[in-house]
């Protein structure tokens, strides 16, 4: 036997937050693969243990300072649940508005200053904007909208503070509205830009087998509400999460891995479009069509595209809301607090996200347990490291291998800060 090659990546660039990647090969296979989390546990469960319903939109909103809205409307639709509250349909169209702000500024973030210059062949944006100066500045202006439209529905566009049970606590005048909405309709051919730009991108060519997981909506393409459906069949309300998906520590991360039937399974932009790309919007799909790209794809680096889709998918669709949206009468229902057990379920940039809740009578968390999606996807990068790399070739040198794992770890777009909320601690003691 040959002596193992071991490849080490002590830190991860280009990804949100901290991890490393340990890779050993003997004999031509892979001996260890480890994707390292090594982030502290933030325990954001424990913290809202004892503290009353009203502090959990704001303190989960502090888990993710790209994602926010996420972890609030998720949070919300499980509190809504508990108190039995419904909120008007201008609330729930504001909402989804808001939302897809919030995927346009993470989907424009990643595609322009993570994963681009990977495909590109630079170490970094700023190598990028060198040769290509006017992608970089369409995909800042991009994000710049996408924050801006959540700056004005959440108060500010990190950490709003606008969302609350039963609706907001704000909500825009018609002439603010109108001022933004010219913006996103003058983007739009920019939006279409982008789509056929990444489908222009020279991608590895690497197919795989993984189940991919996502909300299904009746109608639309989901976001902030739907049931969970996989691509071999699953189909439950978020109530039912627990049963089919299991969350387990391994030794060497301090971010959970989750399985679907003891499988590892895909979340993010490339699952909702495999799983939904019969609810895209004819505009949408057209352009689509025109990229000459297929879904569903079993290529886990189309996921550039479907964020691209995403993006396009997100200005037409606060176009649509923003043409047509009349404000209610109150920004938010009234409700009465109770105890009970609630569960959200939603579509961050990065996947589902699913929360559960359990309130006592006086409305104090007794049990909160938050599943993001980048946890959810951590099983299912290891996955891919261990299929794409043998068909990279171990046998190239050390710096490819690693320079190749680190891209396959950044199209995942892995939020780690997001992924490293608990820690479960096992003590043994000695009789």
């Amino acid at each position: 036997m040959t002596d193992p090659r071991r490849i080490q990546v002590p830190v991860l660039t280009r990804v949100e937050g901290e991890g490393a990647l340990d890779l050993r090969i003997r004999d031509g296979e892979i001996e260890k693969l480890q994707l390292r989390i090594f982030e502290p546990p933030r325990l954001f469960e424990k913290l809202l243990e004892g503290r009353p319903w009203s502090d959990v939109i704001d303190i989960v909103a502090r888990i993710c300072g790209i994602c926010p809205v996420a972890y609030q409307m998720t949070a919300a639709q499980a509190l809504e649940e508990i108190f039995g509250v419904t909120v008007e349909p201008a609330i729930a169209e504001l909402r989804r508005a808001m939302y897809f702000a919030e995927w346009i500024e993470s989907h424009a973030l990643h595609i322009h200053l993570l994963a681009a210059p990977d495909f590109l062949g630079f170490d970094s944006v700023t190598a990028m904007a060198e040769q290509y100066p006017d992608e970089v500045r369409r995909g800042l202006h991009l994000q710049g909208l996408g924050n801006r439209l959540l700056a004005l529905l959440g108060g500010r566009s990190v950490h709003p503070v606008s969302v609350c049970v039963g609706g907001f606590t704000r909500l825009p005048e018609r002439r603010e509205l109108n001022a933004l909405l010219e913006e996103y309709r003058e983007a739009l051919p920019l939006a279409e830009a982008l789509l056929a730009w990444t489908a222009t991108l020279k991608l590895p060519d690497m197919t795989q087998d993984f189940p991919a997981v996502a909300l299904r909506h009746p109608q639309v393409y989901p976001i902030e509400a739907g049931r969970i459906v996989s691509s071999e069949g699953l189909d439950i309300d978020a109530a039912a999460f627990p049963e089919h998906f299991r969350e387990a520590q391994v030794a060497y991360s301090n971010a959970l891995h989750c399985h679907l039937h003891d499988r590892p399974y895909l979340v993010g932009p490339l699952a909702r479009l495999n799983l939904n790309r019969d609810r895209l919007p004819p505009p949408v799909a057209a352009v689509l069509e025109r990229t000459g790209i297929t879904f569903p794809s079993a290529n886990p680096f189309h996921g550039i595209v479907a964020r691209a889709v995403e993006i396009l998918l997100a200005f037409h669709e606060v176009i649509r809301l923003l043409e047509n949206w009349r404000a209610p009468e109150r920004s938010r229902v009234p409700f009465t607090v109770r105890g009970g057990v609630g569960h959200g379920c939603t579509e961050a940039p990065r996947g589902i996200l699913w929360h559960r809740y359990a309130l006592d009578e006086a409305g104090m968390v007794r049990a909160a347990t938050i599943t993001p999606p980048t946890s959810q996807n951590q099983a299912r990068i290891e996955e891919d490291l261990r299929q794409a790399l043998p068909r990279f070739g171990l046998e190239r040198p050390d710096a490819e291998l690693r320079a190749f794992a680190e891209q396959v770890i950044r199209n995942y777009d892995p939020c780690i800060s997001c992924a490293t909320h608990f820690l479960r601690l096992q003590v043994e003691r000695a009789p």
